[in-house]
């Protein structure tokens, strides 16, 4: 069970949440990235998957092999500053940067900036008390699918499928498939005592509140 919950930690880390908001969106909505379906976006997928996944985690080994951190697990909060930092940078330049894009649609945009609001707000509160960032990007990655399947017009989608063409989907599939995943990953931190249960559920709720708050701003 230890083992099947560190699998589901790494799978779903924080910084892959982006990732994963992106692939959704583009399977609910292709046409409004300019394609048909999730293989003519996935040089896009690419770009945000490098910039908000692989670069910051490569810019944390290279803190570890440096001593800059004493874990890749960053259970100290003194150790997680320098990544949040980082991190943050690359999220926020994103976001600057395909704001004035046309071609980028606004639903992934404010995604993007509730990402964005919700790493740094768990700075902030990381200063002072600790917070599971595995809860913070579930939790926004949860108020995306509401937002998205309250929002969207389309009841269901086409899920395409390699070798079987694919099949049809609901989109309130989509939200109960990711509330699942939400108590899944939170349950998964508590059973490795990597945090407390205030720090899952607080973490829940910055990436809800996070999320919101963007959609209220940029929609």
């Amino acid at each position: 069970m230890k083992a099947l919950s560190h699998i589901i930690s790494i799978i779903f880390h924080p910084l892959l949440v982006v990732t994963y908001m992106l692939v959704i969106l583009t399977l609910v909505d292709p046409y409004s990235f300019g394609h048909v379906d999730l293989y003519g976006n996935r040089k896009f997928i690419l770009i945000v998957f490098l910039t908000t996944f692989f670069i910051p985690i490569v810019s944390v080994l290279l803190m570890r092999a440096m001593d800059m951190i004493q874990s890749l697990q960053l259970k100290d909060r003194q150790e997680r500053i320098g990544p949040y930092i980082i991190t943050g940078i690359f999220y926020l330049w994103m976001f600057v940067t395909l704001r004035q894009n046309p071609n980028i649609p606004q639903t992934f945009k404010f995604c993007l900036l509730g990402a964005t609001i919700g790493l740094f707000l768990a700075f902030i509160i990381n200063l002072f008390s600790k917070i599971s960032m595995h809860t913070t990007g579930m939790g926004g990655l949860v108020a995306m699918a509401i937002l998205t399947v309250f929002n969207f017009s389309q009841s269901t989608f086409w899920m395409p499928v390699p070798m079987i063409s694919g099949f049809e989907i609901s989109s309130t599939s989509i939200l109960v498939v990711v509330f699942i995943v939400a108590g899944i990953v939170g349950s998964s931190r508590l059973f490795l005592k990597a945090h407390e249960p205030q720090d899952v559920y607080g973490g829940y709720l910055v990436g809800v509140l996070a999320q919101f708050a963007a959609f209220s701003i940029l929609m």
